[in-house]
């Protein structure tokens, strides 16, 4: 692992593998880096993958204040220039981290060459976004393990526990989410135009919906991705966080678009 400071905040970021192309995975909000984990060791034996924990996560700078997904796509954008690697790289996001991605692909076009985004959040109905704002709220006010029976009861349902030490692992590191920051970006969500996007996305993208998923269904999903000029979609038998709950169908899935695409 290494950090590296830039606009004005500090990311943590993992480089692996090596290959001629490069994947970024952008981890879902009340996530890191360590999201990948599990489908790391099938993605870089032929690609080389940049991981992050995104601005207000994990190790990196915590959020005073407002945040944007331009400031997000922007983060990546500078931590690209900093590494040196040029050229287009793939993108592949879950839920918020889908979001980043997509904003990524539209604001930073001559980068992108391939996305893939498994249950994206790109914005929420009217209806809930009051919800959203309260959750910031109560973030705030009384920390993060006053929202994690409902919120994973939602995107880590039974269903998909299929491992009790991850499931363990997972709760233990979402607890230890910086309450501010998690409310800051709840909020970007709840003032997200990035579903409007979706019809100026220009590469080759894979929309992946999760079976299990409570929070982005199917029904959400699938709609999505048909406002995407000529995307790819794709349900798998998963939840929310599908990276975590069922790696390998996630490799299995991000591995075959991405070679077919030349990634």
């Amino acid at each position: 692992m290494n950090w590296i400071e830039l606009n004005e905040t500090s990311l943590r970021y993992d480089l692996s593998g090596s290959g001629k192309t490069t994947l970024v995975l952008v981890h879902e909000m009340g996530g890191t880096l360590d999201s990948w984990d599990q489908v790391l060791p099938a993605l870089n034996n032929t690609r080389q993958v940049l991981r992050y924990d995104t601005r207000g996560a994990g190790l990196s700078g915590k959020i005073n204040g407002r945040v944007s997904f331009d400031d997000m796509a922007d983060d990546l954008a500078a931590l690209l220039d900093a590494l040196g690697i040029k050229g287009k790289v793939a993108l592949a996001g879950t839920a918020v981290g889908g979001a980043i991605a997509i904003h990524f692909a539209v604001r930073h076009a001559a980068r992108t060459g391939a996305l893939v985004v498994t249950s994206p959040a790109t914005g929420v109905p009217a209806d809930r976004r009051q919800a959203t704002l309260d959750r910031a709220a109560t973030a705030e006010t009384q920390g993060m393990r006053a929202l994690v029976e409902a919120g994973l009861a939602n995107s880590y349902p039974p269903e998909v526990r299929h491992n009790a030490e991850e499931f363990r692992k997972f709760r233990a590191r979402w607890l230890a989410n910086d309450p501010r920051s998690f409310a800051a970006i709840n909020r970007m969500l709840a003032d997200s135009t990035v579903t409007e996007e979706l019809p100026r996305i220009a590469c080759p993208t894979l929309v992946i919906a999760c079976t299990h998923d409570k929070l982005r269904p199917p029904s959400a999903v699938e709609p999505m991705a048909k406002q995407i000029p000529g995307a790819e979609y794709l349900e798998i038998n998963s939840g929310h966080f599908a990276g975590i709950q069922t790696p390998g169908l996630v490799s299995q899935a991000f591995h075959g678009f991405l070679f077919a695409h030349g990634y």
